[in-house]
């Protein structure tokens, strides 16, 4: 099954790419979005509940209407006080963004934790490879800016570390 923010991140990247449909299946849910011409609605297709929404208009499994879902998700991905003598480890490609190496594992790192220049972070997936992220810098570890399983762009900050 798909979580909402999954969702919401999927229709961001159709909506800012060139791509005019995307279909996943994943553990037996599908997931179809399709870019509409400026005249049509978008359509969210979820199979499981065989329910067709169009974005803004209805709910997604008619639980919870998909203009609602900044006010239901919480907020991830903004720094709560920019502070420029942080370095900003940042995503090298677009992916799903990992913290540990498989589901029960420990995490890569948490907050509050010293990394080394050769430190793997997190993993990166895309295109069904593992792509291990490294620091490049030394320092400590003050703020995970993504969350496990969350898509990542190319540049977006993922970790912000206070340099040694």
């Amino acid at each position: 099954m798909f979580k909402l923010s999954e969702i919401k991140e999927l229709i961001k990247l159709v909506d800012q790419s060139s791509l005019q449909e995307l279909e996943i299946e994943n553990e037996g849910a599908r997931l179809a979005i399709r870019k509409p011409s400026k005249s049509e609605p978008i359509y969210v297709t979820a199979p499981a509940q065989h329910t067709y929404a169009p974005i803004g208009q209805a709910s997604i499994a008619n639980t919870a209407p998909v203009a609602a879902l900044d006010a239901a998700l919480p907020a991830t991905g903004h720094v709560k006080q920019e502070d420029s003598s942080l370095h900003k480890i940042v995503s090298p490609m677009v992916g799903t963004f990992y913290q540990s190496a498989s589901p029960g594992s420990a995490p890569f790192t948490d907050v509050g934790n010293k990394v080394g220049d050769k430190s793997v972070v997190c993993i990166i997936e895309a295109m069904k490879l593992m792509n291990e992220i490294e620091a490049e810098i030394k320092g400590e570890i003050v703020e995970i800016l993504v969350e496990n399983g969350q898509l990542v762009e190319y540049g977006q900050p993922l970790f912000l570390v206070k340099p040694e």
